[in-house]
């Protein structure tokens, strides 16, 4: 085996997880956030605004710039800077709220995560900090003018990057070892002129003592030789060593209740005292005595164009008489393992530019982890004084049992500080690639009975746990699996059994609540897919009644399927299980002769006309109305396929008699079930919604540029409803829904998020997977137009894999060397310093493929460094 150190550490964190104590697991946002809101209404934006962040202590957790902390965020490391211009220090990003953004909420300034470990023995990330004032009211006026049919205003349309006049600041972590934490803060001048920065080191304590009954309150004090002596009691002593003689500033992370609330002055050192020292140059702000619950270094800096200056720090648990001698070479050590994981891992790819768009991309998924605590029983009691009366009815009330503190992987730590059930599973994928361990022990926190409530919901997120994301889990478990076993080497069936069971509850948990009627129709709400419908799917339809939907339908058969390949596989070893495998397998017949329509009723989710399948609205009077609306829930269908070799039923004699019983017994499913000869006297058997018939109907529409296909992958909504609108009258208005490739010109959900035309990757994902599980089967028997009306035949491999290429295309530099997800913008394509850096967004605009949403959604975006790794080892 050849040397590679961050592998072994990777493996060795399984039994110990000593090397993940310390990471960059600091929240971006914490002000703005459902966990800080204690207001009466549940107005999170207005309650705690980002002008009091730095006055006004948090109670669930912290916030930093480029931060790094233990997995219990007891002490938090953050890099501030200064450009002597600005009105307060940079020491949090900035961005609008919900209700301020044209769009929905945004954050406004450009950072970068470059290079991560799975350990974070190394880490690389980047932020572009202005030399002249940062334009915060001016962010905020030019979006609260524009309306949702005009593009968002962002920091870089404001001119503060015009003729660079901004420097890079890189903060790069390296370990010598658990407790052993070397920090190098570089700062560049990138602008034509000589510039001043004032770079300071932030260390500090969460605030605990605020909120407990215990007298004991940490304490960090400057000691002689160039170090900060660290006490706290769970944690032990530490020692922070700086280079150079940058000047100790001391305060307390405590709220300055006279500015937060106007109280009447009290002697002391606030949260906000080292801003305002720096800023106003009083010195009664922070402590003399050069101790406190909060610490920073100030280095200033006057840099000519080009120069750079470097701040080195060393965060150790040890006594060190020379903490910096070894330190450029353990700082080159780590970093040269780091490419050496990588090289490893990449070996096959030869593509230089997909090397650093998988290696920005893995970064992403590793540092978009969060410290995340909330104790919802405790949030709902409060512990601030007396609640406002409205919480024990309000939000997230049905989640007293809730209660988490754990590393977890984010959408965004900056836009979506907080977990969701859905992208979290879509998450694991990439993550799988470099840490499966990591991947599956976030798949099991879920299940655990702390987050899935006692029914078998699992959590949702933060603004409404008991909202109901698509079921995908139990398909997550299985591909994490399949993932560790193939390219790790080993077969986790006891990590399949743990889940096993939970998802059974989970699964119960639908059926029981979601499909109201027991028809194997199912109602799930909006499923994650925001405004994709001409209903917001969350509320009560304005009509009344219901809607019976074709996407929680058919998740709900991938779900059966999934549940049944995880009982398969534990039947190798336990036959028992084999009897939960017959279970399914007839579960999901159910659901595909409704989903079929296989008794004749009214109810039909698919429609002959159109060959498509739609929502149908049940309406009171037992009227059933489809709405035709050709979008991506028409399309999930396809994600429920699975097929079964003959050799491999083989190996479950009892699950295959009841399989052969039931087809023979239920003939009018069994004509669901597809079937191939696979050797002498043998046949493998399909299982999904969609026969060979319909297949090629729905697959010549997902084809279609005219419909689903963009040149970037598959659009959410068809582009026919760009010149034929679907309108539908309530009998009070008319709504309607049209193709918009772009950002939501809608409100619903806050138009922060559209599925109204643009490209998003989770299901596009699920498709590109799903084509493939279809070619298993047929192989070259079926061969389809690709593009539809192209006249070129290709067999749904051949497809799967362009539609990925499709979307890897989106980071790639084209021809011209400009990267689609940046479109026009001349700064962003033409300028190095810019093009080489790569933005994760939400979604992609449905013709040209520009970035939308979150600019740091790594989280399901990430899965195009599964993408490139699938590309150039898949026949390896």
């Amino acid at each position: 085996m050849s040397y590679n150190p961050e592998k072994e550490r990777t493996a060795l964190a399984k039994s110990k997880r000593g090397w993940k104590m310390w990471g960059p697991y600091m929240t971006e946002r914490q002000w703005g956030t459902v966990r800080e809101d204690y207001s009466p209404d549940g107005s999170a934006w207005e309650y705690f605004p980002h002008d009091a962040a730095r006055s006004r202590v948090y109670r669930w957790g912290e916030d930093g710039l480029m931060g790094f902390c233990d997995i219990k965020q007891l002490m938090c490391f953050a890099v501030a800077v200064w450009n002597e211009r600005d009105p307060i220090i940079k020491e949090r990003l900035f961005g609008l709220t919900g209700n301020q953004g044209n769009h929905g909420e945004d954050v406004k300034e450009y950072y970068y995560y470059l290079d991560s470990t799975p350990t974070h023995s190394y880490v690389k990330m980047l932020y572009k900090y202005p030399q002249s004032e940062y334009p915060y009211s001016k962010l905020l006026f030019e979006n609260e003018m524009r309306g949702r049919a005009m593009p968002e205003y962002n920091l870089i349309d404001s001119g503060v990057f015009d003729n660079d006049k901004y420097f890079d600041v890189f903060s790069e972590y390296a370990k010598n070892e658990e407790e052993d934490i070397l920090i190098k803060i570089t700062v560049v001048n990138k602008g034509p002129e000589k510039s001043t920065i004032h770079v300071m080191p932030h260390l500090w304590f969460r605030n605990f003592w605020t909120w407990v009954r215990d007298p004991y309150k940490p304490n960090i004090s400057a000691q002689k030789g160039n170090y900060f002596k660290v006490e706290h009691r769970d944690l032990g002593d530490y020692f922070f060593y700086y280079e150079g003689a940058p000047e100790p500033m001391f305060c307390e992370n405590e709220t300055n209740h006279v500015r937060v609330y106007g109280h009447k002055p009290t002697s002391g050192y606030w949260k906000d005292g080292i801003n305002d020292y720096i800023v106003t140059g009083k010195p009664a702000t922070i402590n003399p005595e050069r101790k406190g619950t909060k610490s920073a270094l100030r280095y200033k800096f006057t840099l000519a164009p080009g120069k750079s200056a470097t701040v080195k720090l060393r965060l150790s648990k040890h006594s060190l008489e020379r903490p910096f001698v070894d330190y450029d070479e353990l700082f080159n050590k780590r970093y040269n393992e780091a490419d050496i994981f990588y090289e490893e891992l990449q070996k096959n790819v030869t593509d230089l530019d997909m090397k650093n768009v998988q290696r920005q991309a893995l970064a992403g998924m590793l540092i978009t982890k969060q410290f995340y605590y909330f104790d919802i029983s405790l949030w709902l009691k409060g512990d601030m004084g007396t609640p406002p009366p409205e919480r024990l009815h309000g939000r997230n009330k049905e989640w007293w049992h809730l209660n988490n503190m754990e590393i977890i992987s984010m959408p965004d730590k900056w836009e979506y500080p907080w977990y969701a059930a859905w992208d979290l599973a879509f998450h694991t994928i990439p993550i799988a690639l470099v840490d499966p361990d990591y991947a599956k022990r976030q798949l099991i926190l879920f299940l655990r009975e702390w987050y899935m409530h006692p029914n078998g919901q699992i959590p949702a997120y933060e603004w409404s746990f008991s909202d109901v994301n698509p079921p995908v889990h139990a398909w997550a478990c299985w591909k994490v699996y399949e993932m560790e076993k193939d390219i790790h080497g080993n077969a986790d069936t006891s990590f399949l059994e743990r889940v096993f069971h939970k998802l059974c509850l989970n699964f119960t948990w639908w059926v029981n609540r979601k499909d109201s009627e027991g028809h194997n129709i199912f109602q799930g709400g909006f499923l994650g897919l925001d405004n994709i419908g001409v209903f917001d799917r969350s509320r009560p339809l304005p009509t009344g009644g219901r809607l019976e939907q074709a996407d929680a339908t058919s998740w709900m058969a991938m779900y059966s399927l999934n549940m049944l390949r995880i009982s398969l596989e534990l039947s190798k070893t336990n036959s028992a299980y084999e009897d939960m495998a017959s279970k399914f397998l007839e579960h999901f017949l159910y659901i595909a002769g409704a989903i079929a329509n296989l008794r004749g009723g009214t109810l039909d989710l698919w429609d002959d006309e159109d060959e498509f399948f739609y929502d149908v609205l049940n309406l009171e009077n037992g009227e059933y109305i489809p709405l035709k609306v050709r979008s991506m829930v028409g399309l999930i269908p396809l994600f429920a396929v699975e097929t079964l070799e003959a050799d491999f039923m083989d190996e479950f004699p009892h699950f295959k008699r009841r399989l052969e019983w039931f087809l023979e017994y239920r003939p009018e499913l069994g004509t669901l079930v597809s079937t191939r000869p696979d050797g002498e006297e043998k046949v493998k058997r399909r299982f999904s919604l969609l026969r060979e018939a319909r297949l090629k109907k729905v697959l010549k529409r997902l084809l279609d540029p005219e419909e689903f296909l963009s040149d970037y992958g598959i659009r959410a909504l068809s582009k026919y409803h760009k010149d034929n609108p679907y309108v539908f009258n309530t009998g009070t208005e008319i709504l309607s829904v049209k193709y918009n490739p772009g950002e939501s010109d809608t409100a619903m959900f806050g138009g922060n998020s559209n599925w109204r035309g643009p490209i998003w990757f989770p299901v596009n994902y699920l498709i590109i997977e799903s084509l493939r599980k279809f070619y298993n089967y047929y192989k070259d028997e079926i061969k389809v137009e690709y593009p539809t009306g192209s006249g070129e035949l290709k067999n749904l491999k051949e497809i799967a894999d362009d539609i990925s290429l499709r979307l890897s295309k989106l980071f790639l530099k084209n021809e011209e060397g400009k990267r689609p997800i940046y479109g026009d913008h001349p700064k962003l394509q033409n300028d190095e310093e810019f093009n080489q850096y790569i933005l994760f967004y939400e979604y992609f605009h449905g013709d040209n493929g520009i970035g939308l949403g979150a600019n740091h959604q790594t989280g399901w975006t990430g899965l195009v460094a599964d993408l490139i790794h699938t590309k150039f080892n898949e026949d390896k």
